[in-house]
């Protein structure tokens, strides 16, 4: 029986292979990046385009490769170049404030509940550099996996394994679940004490597809996870015979959290179903922005169940330092993050109870799930503090309710006996005024006129 073709998968800023489109090429990674269409992609900002858009002034070349496609010599990729116009560098400076998701979060409060502490969350991704200052103590290279295959006409001794990351994709996503704090900076991942799982299953420029996630969730249980990170999604329907439904029932039935970034096609206005995301069990997280409302380019649907910060996020990247992207890539480990914490504070909870509990604490301004958010935007210190006890699924009790209608007062045009023997009684007092002003000024005038008459008398003699 002819094998099917793979459904085809991408993520914030890479191209992944479709084995029934023509092979990619790092140039076509490279147009990919920077905006230029590839067809039957999906996630990104840019939706007509089908993948996320890389920021202003980010180097849109693939590491190891010029314009055209050709490698620049060497073993090793050269890591993205960062110039005064403030692209992205491998190995630059660390961000020195504090990200504007991270200022909206009380750490302090949130991390007396819970760090994450023994917590191990996989990242199925591009590989996550442990070179990173922040990633040092952060990352379990012997538990991770890399499932990328040599690439044809690969220069011998290239760097390979779970802890390769020639995009810095994968090291952004598992730098918002548990990057530590450090000195210098304002960022760190909100479970600063959880363990990165590093499962290196795409790289961009032509690897990465439903088979190979598919194994990539398989060895995420082999290596005890509990929660499971998948930044990357695919344009649904998926064949009947895809292993895909199977690898995450899998997951669900060990109790492990799975999360999926929903997607960034929604510029487009259309809702469509995207893989794993859509998938029961699985929580989908929609991107927002600065006001808690959907960004722009994040997928909508029936599917999503939560949003999470997704717009100008910073995050760590390889060799060290931090770079600025866009994505519902970038939204899911911070809904990923939370789930970490609630798993280190509630160890007993069942991975329906985790999701149920980041929906039910969520911010919205409905009282239920919409399409565009799902149930809100996540409140990790709520999700923390807000746990008296489990909860299975959401309900839709909390956020704006509609006001009752207002009661008009009854409009009475007829003048009551009270009101009538008021207005009489004002209406004779003022009659006795003004006859009273009457009579004491006629008074006065007849006193006067007496008066004069009688000094007006002329004596006798």
């Amino acid at each position: 029986m002819r094998r099917r073709t793979c459904a085809p998968l991408a993520l914030a800023g890479l191209v992944l292979a479709v084995p029934a489109a023509a092979p990619a090429t790092p140039a076509a990674a490279a147009h990919a990046t920077s905006g230029h269409q590839q067809p039957a992609l999906s996630s990104g900002p840019d939706a007509a385009a089908g993948h996320d858009a890389v920021p202003p002034g980010h180097a849109a070349v693939p590491p190891g490769y010029d314009a055209a496609g050709e490698r620049t010599g060497g073993p090793h990729p050269a890591p993205l170049a960062l110039s005064d116009a403030g692209e992205c560098r491998f190995g630059g400076k660390p961000f020195p404030g504090r990200p504007w998701p991270l200022q909206r979060v009380q750490l302090d409060r949130l991390w007396q509940e819970s760090r994450g502490k023994g917590i191990r969350v996989a990242v199925i991704d591009s590989g996550v550099d442990a070179k990173n200052p922040q990633l040092a103590g952060a990352v379990d290279r012997k538990a991770g996996k890399d499932l990328l295959k040599p690439r044809k006409n690969e220069p011998k001794g290239t760097p390979r394994g779970p802890t390769v990351d020639n995009v810095g994709h994968g090291t952004k996503v598992a730098g918002i679940i548990a990057a530590r704090p450090r000195a210098k900076t304002g960022f760190a991942g909100l479970a600063p004490e959880a363990t990165v799982v590093p499962i290196r299953q795409n790289d961009g420029q032509g690897e990465g597809d439903v088979d190979s996630l598919v194994r990539a969730i398989d060895h995420a249980i082999a290596a005890g996870a509990h929660v499971i990170n998948i930044s990357q999604d695919a344009k649904g329907p998926l064949h009947e015979d895809s292993q895909l439904p199977g690898a995450v029932q899998r997951a669900l039935d060990r109790d492990i959290v799975v999360i999926a970034s929903a997607g960034n096609d929604g510029a487009s206005g259309k809702s469509v179903n995207t893989y794993p995301a859509a998938l029961p069990g699985v929580l989908a997280v929609a991107a927002s922005d600065r006001n808690n409302e959907r960004a722009y380019f994040s997928q909508r649907g029936d599917f999503v169940g939560v949003a999470a910060p997704g717009v100008d996020v910073v995050s760590t990247v390889p060799l060290g330092g931090h770079c600025v992207d866009n994505g519902t890539s970038f939204a899911a480990p911070f809904v990923a993050g939370v789930a970490a914490l609630i798993r280190e504070k509630h160890p007993t909870w069942t991975h329906q109870q985790v999701v149920a509990q980041i929906q039910q604490t969520a911010e919205r301004a409905v009282s239920g799930r919409d399409r565009h958010i799902g149930w809100g935007v996540v409140d990790p210190v709520r999700a923390l503090t807000e746990d008296s006890s489990p909860v299975d699924r959401p309900v839709a009790r909390e956020g704006v309710r509609q006001a009752e209608k207002p009661e008009a007062a009854a409009l009475n045009l007829h003048e009551t006996y009270a009101e009538r023997n008021e207005r009489l009684a004002t209406y004779v007092l003022l009659a006795v005024l003004v006859l009273v002003g009457l009579i004491a000024t006629a008074a006065r005038i007849l006193r006067d006129r007496a008066g004069s008459s009688a000094t007006g008398r002329t004596p006798n003699n």
